[in-house]
């Protein structure tokens, strides 16, 4: 590759990094659906031709602010499971880790955590290739709750779900394939889990619980170990919280 070229490149995602850090702001003013390329232009100080060369239309845009929030929220549980299995920690603790650094992260970028976990945005539909990233952080979640399994640490359930299996193919791929008796249902359970996680997140970072709860962030791991009884994991509470 010659030096023009590397320029060019170099120059390119530098534009791009500026657009989008620009574009994260505006969606704390402006929220998701309110985005457009030339609100992004006026605020940068650019011109809109800058910012439609570099993205055509919004949709490019928005795409490529999912991608990232969805690989920077993935990358914080994932560190802070490695940083707990390092540790040799339980699945119990790696599972209240994860939850606290998807946690840290959702109130330190409410903007992109509204974008990902908020209403859809009007007339935008996600591209495929948002969904690699956006599996990142049920895959942290079911790798906790396999390493569980495997290691002996789940408590069989009082009842299974009734009836047959509600799962898609892609859900057993992203576990490794369906776990035998008493265990079949976890996986279902491990949704369940990952459901309860984003809701009582959506309910502390839009405010829903500071008029009712003394110490968010001590009910935040309370509420952790509470749905974690669900798959029959224990959460370990001692710790002090963050």
């Amino acid at each position: 590759m010659d030096v023009s070229a590397t320029r060019a490149l170099d120059e390119n995602a530098g534009a791009q990094a500026a657009i989008k850090a620009t574009a994260r702001q505006l969606l704390m003013k402006l929220g998701a659906g309110g985005l457009t390329l030339e609100a992004v232009a006026r605020e940068g100080g650019l011109a809109a031709a800058d910012v439609e060369a570099v993205f055509p239309h919004r949709d490019d845009l928005l795409t490529a602010l999912l991608i990232d929030a969805y690989n920077d929220s993935g990358a914080a549980m994932e560190q802070a499971d490695q940083a707990a299995r390092d540790a040799h920690a339980p699945a119990g603790a790696r599972l209240l880790a994860v939850t606290r650094a998807l946690r840290t992260w959702s109130f330190a970028n409410p903007g992109e955590f509204t974008l990902i976990y908020g209403s859809p945005v009007p007339g935008y539909h996600a591209p495929q290739d948002t969904v690699p990233p956006a599996s990142r952080t049920p895959a942290v979640l079911a790798g906790i709750v396999r390493s569980a399994l495997e290691a002996g640490e789940l408590t069989p359930p009082r009842r299974a779900v009734p009836g047959p299996p509600l799962l898609l193919p892609a859900a057993l791929e992203l576990f490794g394939g369906a776990p035998e008796a008493p265990f079949s249902d976890v996986i279902e359970r491990g949704i369940v889990l990952w459901s309860n996680l984003i809701g009582l997140l959506v309910f502390q970072v839009f405010s829903r619980t500071h008029d009712s709860v003394r110490d968010e962030s001590a009910f935040f791991d309370y509420a952790i170990a509470v749905a974690a009884e669900g798959i029959g994991l224990e959460v370990p509470l001692d710790e002090t919280t963050d």
